[in-house]
């Protein structure tokens, strides 16, 4: 059974002050709360006390927005992988839709970052998704299919298994609109059957989907009882620590 994963992408917001506030805040909603596993990702300037305030906890890992391929060089305004192992971070957010849209990633550039955090044992979040264009056309099982082949090039079985597929429809993103349940279903589900083709099919069933697009608390239980939903990357919702651990608690298995 793979075990929920639900990460809180903070995006350009939370300073380190914010960032500790909200930690003390949402512990205390949470406990020891471990049903699913739980992953903060601050902006880079926030990681490090991030870092400091997790260590006092067993059931919240670390992750990071991006970063860059190589080791260390002259890349001004880069974060090499190396870096954020230093700082344990464990998750590290590849491809998502704002990457791309407005910094140019393209799938080619997402694979060389894939299998540098591979290389550094950082475990990938992989965003893939179509636009609401490419939906209205029809596109969107040929959209996440070259997503899925061209970020995932060289990655072997036990990479994979590693990785966590996040599907983004870029159309919920922030806009307050949300696929439905069925139609997140139905992405997750060709998701795992085109990982089954790139790899194999026992280990596209251990590969965990997250859902991403304007989750909260009021359809997170719905999105995440859906078979082939084993998440959430939350954005606007994740900011207010009793929103996000809503939306956690929202993952705990079925009695």
């Amino acid at each position: 059974m793979r075990k929920k994963i639900i990460a809180a992408n903070w995006k350009m917001n939370m300073t380190q002050g914010e960032s500790e506030a909200f930690i003390t805040t949402f512990v205390r909603e949470i406990g020891d709360f471990d049903a699913v596993e739980i992953v903060l990702v601050p902006p880079f300037t926030s990681i490090p006390k991030v870092s400091e305030l997790l260590t006092q906890t067993q059931n919240i890992k670390l992750g990071a927005q991006n970063m860059y391929w190589e080791r260390s060089g002259a890349f001004t305004g880069e974060i090499s992988p190396a870096m954020l192992r230093e700082l344990f971070v464990r998750y590290v957010v590849l491809g998502h839709s704002e990457r791309r849209a407005l910094f140019g990633e393209t799938d080619e550039i997402i694979n060389r970052k894939m299998l540098a955090a591979y290389e550094q044992v950082l475990r990938p979040i992989l965003c893939i998704g179509e636009t609401l264009p490419q939906r209205e056309r029809g596109e969107v099982e040929s959209v996440l299919r070259q997503q899925l082949h061209g970020s995932l090039a060289k990655v072997d079985a036990k990479e994979l298994h590693e990785t966590v597929i996040a599907y983004e429809p870029v159309w919920a993103i922030g806009t307050g609109k949300t696929a439905s349940a069925a139609q997140a279903q139905e992405a997750h589900a060709f998701i795992r059957k085109t990982l089954g083709e790139i790899s194999d099919k026992a280990t596209a069933e251990k590969v965990r989907i997250q859902y991403g697009g304007s989750v909260k608390p009021d359809n997170a239980r719905e999105l995440l009882s859906q078979p082939d939903i084993d998440g959430a990357l939350v954005g606007g919702a994740s900011l207010d620590p009793r929103s996000f651990a809503q939306i956690v608690q929202a993952g705990a298995p079925n009695e």
